[in-house]
């Protein structure tokens, strides 16, 4: 029996877990903190996502949590204007094969936690991966405490600051944006009635833009407020002044500026990605998720992507040891170009669409407003699509039918 390694335990890691464990093999997890949890608020589930959610057996638990959106709105925030608007029941689940819905971090860890115990995943807690070495038909990881796992693959599901990826591709830290997020959750029953809806809301403005949306089932609204401030430093989850996000977003609008002063207890990060490689792979090595290919949320599919990269590996993997390096290199070739695409797209939108002012501002409201919503799903096709794991749809749908 193959034995397959996964290095983090985040979203990612556990996913490619669950679908090696539903392959047949053999699987342990190495995380290095103590506790398998994740941190972070409500994140954006498009149709490709639940695509993959349904290959691993996990899509009706996430379901269960999850808050189904009825449209996608973009607005101008500091006119009001209605600029554009996607539905995303009807017509758009019947063409994308699956609904749009947001969903707490931490009720899709769980999901696919509670997956991994049950498909027999051996989780390992406080084993933090250094780096590796190979022979000719094994692969050891290296933990940052001297311990040592050996196996026929390691998956390098570390995310941002992968020590598998260092090692692999060895190209530095991540880029830094220059761009800060705010993030707030507050209780639903706090929103007056009237700003309430099951929509996920965009107010773009001059350098900035603001996003909401429920999560926990409409319990709680997500608040997520970025300004393209030119930080140079990264953060991660500091703490902030509820005035300093206050001043930060000149000239928002009436409705938005109500709900960005609800929030209490504002977090921020400074977003970070990195530049695409065409190489994530490295004998029995492999890299996945934000260890391969880290996005700006600004296409909300930073999540998607790892979803399906753990399906593709699931389905590629099922083969004899021997195998394996030439399968990890297929798996690079049908991602990369996805993955690189949708990373690039993610920046030039918070680049060019999101904080456009001035003339540009006024060119994108007007080209949003003559998209037709065949329009609209047309410039999504390829992204949302329920075949479109891969740069080959034949192999996408081999792949989600044998997981």
């Amino acid at each position: 029996m193959t034995h397959v390694l996964v290095a983090g335990g985040g979203i990612g890691g556990l996913a490619a877990a669950l679908a090696q464990a539903r392959a047949g093999h053999r699987v342990t997890v190495l995380e290095g903190r103590q506790e398998f949890s994740e941190i972070g608020a409500g994140i954006q589930l498009a149709p490709n996502a639940f695509h993959a959610l349904g290959a691993l057996g996990v899509r009706d638990r996430v379901a269960e949590r999850a808050d189904f959106i009825d449209e996608l709105r973009f607005l101008d925030g500091t006119s009001g204007e209605n600029v554009a608007a996607m539905e995303l029941t009807g017509a758009y689940r019947a063409r994308f094969g699956g609904p749009y819905a947001v969903v707490h971090r931490g009720d899709l860890h769980r999901a696919l936690l509670d997956g991994c115990r049950e498909a027999g995943v051996r989780l390992l807690g406080g084993h933090r991966v250094a780096g590796y070495r190979q022979a000719r038909d094994r692969v050891t990881a290296l933990t940052a405490g001297g311990r040592r796992f050996a196996a026929d693959v390691l998956l390098g599901a570390d995310g941002l600051r992968s020590a598998v990826r260092a090692q692999l591709v060895g190209d530095g830290g991540p880029r830094i944006s220059g761009h800060t997020i705010y993030r707030s959750v507050i209780p639903m029953a706090e929103v007056p009635e009237e700003l309430r809806s099951k929509s996920v809301t965009l107010w773009a403005g001059p350098g900035w833009h603001f996003v909401h949306y429920p999560i926990g089932g409409g319990a709680f609204l997500n608040l997520a407020a970025t300004r393209d401030d030119g930080a140079a430093e990264e953060i991660t989850g500091a703490p902030a002044e509820r005035a300093r996000v206050m001043g930060e977003f000149p000239g928002l609008c009436g409705e938005a500026r109500r709900l960005l002063e609800l929030g209490r207890d504002w977090r921020i990060w400074v977003l970070c990605d990195r530049d695409p490689v065409d190489g994530w792979t490295d004998g029995r090595v492999a890299l996945l998720g934000d260890a391969a290919h880290p996005m700006l949320q600004y296409a909300a599919q930073g999540a998607c992507m790892a979803l399906e990269d753990a399906v593709v590996l699931g389905g590629l993997l099922r083969c004899e040891p021997w195998e394996l390096p030439a399968r990890l290199t297929e798996y690079n070739v049908l991602r990369r170009g996805r993955t690189s695409r949708t990373t690039l797209t993610a920046r030039l939108m918070g680049e060019r669409l999101y904080h456009a002012a001035g003339a540009e501002r006024e060119a994108r409201n007007a080209l949003l407003a003559d998209l037709t919503p065949d329009g609209l799903r047309d410039a999504v096709d390829w992204l949302h699509g329920s075949t479109s794991f891969t740069d080959a749809p034949e192999a996408a749908l081999a792949v989600t039918e044998g997981v």
